[in-house]
């Protein structure tokens, strides 16, 4: 055994959940931060050289760079799509007529097929009032929503929400204002916000 020499230690400064890509699913993991020091009869003495922090499944004991922290969880990616659609809906319901059966039922629709089987009209009356009371910010759950989807993805997720708007009739101004809001959040361009709504306009206007 070495009794001098330089040797490696750690220690933990966090702990979270992370997708672990070789368990195949969400693990708990702990942050480490490491140093190099010159030990004697392994005694840490002489501090030297930081090594990058990294992150390490408790599971499987894999480590990973601390980017991976960036990866949505499993249990997130389920929150962002049921979050992400009641904020569409209550944005382009509160630009329209919030009162509208049909727009209402459609925006109901839309939730329980994100993932809120249970979402209702007494439920949508609650989200409105409180949005209505405090403001609404979409930024956050759309924005988790947008680092999950690809193309065409944020496209379909536009028009469904634009439907919303459309079942009471013809867009208005904030509706359209809406409709480009949800599309900024979800990282859409312009020129793609507006030919995603013309063309779900001109495909309620067909039947």
């Amino acid at each position: 055994m070495r009794l001098i020499g330089l040797r490696f230690y750690f220690r933990t400064t966090g702990h979270g959940t992370l997708h672990c890509q070789r368990c195949g699913g969400d693990r708990p993991y702990q942050r480490c931060s490491g140093r190099r020091w010159f030990h004697v009869l392994h005694i840490p003495l002489v501090p030297l050289d930081r090594v990058g922090e990294h992150v390490q499944c408790r599971a499987c004991r894999t480590r990973y760079r601390i980017e991976v922290l960036a990866l949505p969880t499993v249990a997130a990616m389920q929150a962002a799509l049921p979050a992400g659609s009641l904020a569409a809906v209550t944005t382009m319901l509160r630009a329209g007529d919030p009162a509208s059966a049909a727009a209402r039922s459609r925006a109901v629709e839309l939730v329980r097929t994100a993932g809120l089987t249970g979402y209702d009209e007494t439920a949508l009356t609650a989200d409105l009032a409180a949005a209505d009371g405090r403001g609404l910010d979409i930024s956050k759950p759309l924005g988790a929503l947008a680092h999950q989807l690809t193309m065409p993805a944020p496209e379909w997720f536009l028009a469904d929400a634009v439907r919303v708007g459309l079942a009471d009739g013809p867009l208005s101004e904030e509706e359209r204002g809406a409709a480009r809001l949800i599309a900024a959040h979800l990282g859409m361009t312009p020129a793609q916000a507006h030919g995603v709504i013309v063309m779900t306009e001109e495909s309620a206007s067909a039947g």
